[in-house]
């Protein structure tokens, strides 16, 4: 139930802000895309917020979880010489 207030309550929002920007409903297409497009940023806010304000055990812990071996092995070095 709390999500569809919430759903509620961003539509009444939505809805002020096209009233006060003199804006038809439902919006003309390069309104509605605009809008679609601030959604959408907007949902990379919250992460990158909670990524930079983590403490840097946590993002050393996920590096050598996402960071994994190469399949084939040890690769050659290009220091490395061996003459056989």
């Amino acid at each position: 139930m709390k999500i569809y207030l919430l759903s509620l309550g961003a539509g009444l929002l939505a809805g002020i802000l096209y009233g006060v920007l003199n804006v038809r409903s439902p919006a003309p297409p390069v309104v509605a895309l605009v809008g679609l497009l601030g959604i959408l940023l907007g949902e990379q806010v919250p992460p990158l917020v909670r990524q930079w304000l983590a403490p840097k055990e946590q993002q050393v812990s996920w590096l050598h979880e996402q960071v994994k071996p190469h399949c084939f092995g040890q690769l050659p070095c290009a220091g490395s010489k061996e003459e056989k």
